[in-house]
C-alpha cells in the first residue's frame, strides 16, 4: 500500500512537470541565479566594506561596534539588492499557482497533509548574541579591538548572561509552577 502511494505522488510530480516543464525549468534557473546573485553581493560588500574604511582590513582589529555594523550593512545589501527581485519572483509564482484550475490542482495531489512537528529555530543563538552585544556595550569595551579581549572575559560575560537569562526566565516560571501545583492541589 505504501509502495503504491508513494508512485502515485511520484506520478503525479511527474505529470505536472512535464505540463508545466518551461515554468518549473523558469523557477530553477531563478532559484540559481538568486543563489550566486547573493553570493556576488557578498563578496562585493566584503571588498567595499574594506575598502571604505567600514570595517579594518585585519581581524584582529574588529570591534565589536565593526561587527555589528558589518553584519547590519551586509543584511541591508542582501535585502535591497537580492530579496527584493526574490519576493517579486515568489510573487509571480504564487499568481501562477493560483492560475491554476482547482480541478488541475486536485488532479494533480501534490500536496498532501503535512505533518505538525517542526524544528526549533536560532531564536537563542540570536539573544545570546544581543545579550552579549549589550555587556560589552555597558563595560565599555564596545570599540576595544576583539583580539586584546582575554578568554576569561568572554567566558565570564557569557556565564554572566546566562545567570541573568535564568533569573529573568526563572523567577516568573518558578511562581507559575507554585501556583500551578496550589491550584490542581485545591482541586478535589
Amino acid at each position: 500500500m505504501t509502495e503504491t502511494a508513494g508512485l502515485d505522488v511520484d506520478s503525479d510530480w511527474k505529470r505536472f512537470m512535464r505540463k508545466h516543464w518551461r515554468t518549473v525549468a523558469t523557477f530553477a534557473v531563478a532559484a540559481i541565479l538568486a543563489v550566486g546573485s547573493a553570493v556576488y553581493v557578498f563578496l562585493w560588500f566584503v571588498g567595499d566594506a574594506q575598502s571604505t574604511g567600514l570595517v579594518p582590513r585585519t581581524l584582529g582589529l574588529w570591534t565589536m561596534a565593526n561587527l555589528v555594523n558589518f553584519i547590519l550593512d551586509a543584511i541591508f545589501w542582501e535585502l535591497l539588492l537580492v530579496g527584493i527581485p526574490v519576493v517579486v519572483a515568489v510573487v509571480g509564482g504564487w499568481l501562477l499557482w493560483k492560475r491554476l484550475s482547482d480541478e488541475e490542482m486536485r488532479e494533480y495531489r501534490l500536496f498532501r497533509k503535512r505533518s505538525r512537528t517542526s524544528r526549533g529555530g536560532g531564536g537563542v543563538s540570536l539573544f545570546f548574541f544581543i545579550a552579549f552585544c549589550v555587556k560589552v556595550y555597558l563595560d565599555g569595551n564596545w570599540n576595544v579591538p576583539i583580539a586584546s579581549w582575554t578568554l576569561d572575559y568572554v567566558v565570564g560575560s557569557m556565564v554572566l548572561i546566562l545567570e541573568w537569562t535564568l533569573i529573568i526566565l526563572g523567577i516568573p516560571a518558578a511562581i507559575a509552577v507554585i501556583w500551578w501545583t496550589r491550584h490542581v492541589m485545591k482541586k478535589p
